[in-house]
Order: C-alpha cells, then sequence, then structure tokens
C-alpha cells in the first residue's frame, strides 16, 4: 500500500512560490514585488504584483527612482499588498499576506485597516529605512503579526 509523500513543501513556501511568480507580472524595471493573500484554511484570496494603477499604459508615467517625486515611480505605482488587497474575491480580515519584500509603511496601514493578522515576508533589504520602520511600529501597535520567511527554494 502506498502512503503519503513526505517531502511536500510547506504552506508557507508555497505561497512564497506563489507570489515570487506573480512579482513576474510586474513591468518594473528595477523591483518586482508580490503578494498573496491566503486565510486561515489556505486558501487564496488575492494576488498582486506592483505596477501602475489599472487601465495605465506601462509606458504613460516614469519608471525612475531618482529626480523629483513627480519625476520618479513612487508617485504613481501601486504596491504588491495594495493591490492584493484590492484583487481580494472576499474580505481578507483574519488572512495572511505573503510579501517578496517587507511592506512599506503605505502598505501597512493599507494592511491592518483591512484586517490582516499576519505578514510573512522574504527580503528586507530596506530593514532601517524610515518607511519599514514605520511599518514595523504600526504593526506592532495593531498587534499585527510579522516575520521573515527564509526558503529553502533557490530562485
Amino acid at each position: 500500500m502506498l502512503t503519503a509523500r513526505e517531502n511536500a513543501i510547506s504552506w508557507d513556501e508555497c505561497f512564497m512560490r506563489m507570489a515570487h511568480v506573480i512579482s513576474e507580472r510586474s513591468k518594473d524595471p528595477s523591483t518586482q514585488v508580490g503578494a498573496v493573500i491566503a486565510d486561515n484554511n489556505n486558501v487564496v484570496l488575492a494576488l498582486g504584483y506592483n505596477g501602475f494603477p489599472r487601465g495605465i499604459d506601462s509606458g504613460a508615467l516614469p519608471w525612475e527612482r531618482e529626480g523629483g517625486f513627480v519625476d520618479t515611480k513612487y508617485a504613481y505605482v501601486c504596491h504588491a499588498e495594495e493591490n492584493a488587497v484590492y484583487n481580494a474575491n472576499q474580505k481578507v480580515g483574519g488572512a495572511k499576506v505573503y510579501c517578496t519584500l517587507f511592506p512599506c509603511n503605505e502598505c501597512a496601514k493599507t494592511l491592518i485597516q483591512n484586517g490582516i493578522t499576519e505578514v510573512v515576508f522574504e527580503n528586507d533589504k530596506y530593514h532601517d529605512t524610515d518607511t519599514c520602520v514605520a511599518a514595523r511600529r504600526l504593526f506592532d501597535a495593531a498587534g499585527t503579526k510579522y516575520r521573515q520567511f527564509i526558503s529553502g527554494w533557490s530562485k
């Protein structure tokens, strides 16, 4: 008699891999970020990636990282976490979000306001920036758990 396979990937690994796949939809030439929202039953509620708002051509606005605010992508790009919330097929309260990059303070506010209870992130390269320091302060004040996921999978 056959027995169940024992080396299946974890849910964390599964959702983080999905976040990486959806990040590949991003047209951003320098940073591709993906997010997956899953409920307590490990059902995917939403996917998101960073990019311009729906209906805006990817060549219509700047992708620059440096310059005046209105001359850079930062004035125009919707982050992966925001897009996942916007794309949700139902309320996301009580769910977890899996992000390829630690969320900024603006995304932290969006996640908290929508009832996300846990943030699982992979990359924390902006850990000491003001936006990430503020995000951690927001998560701590709201009681939103966050933890880094270290994958054994090579991307």
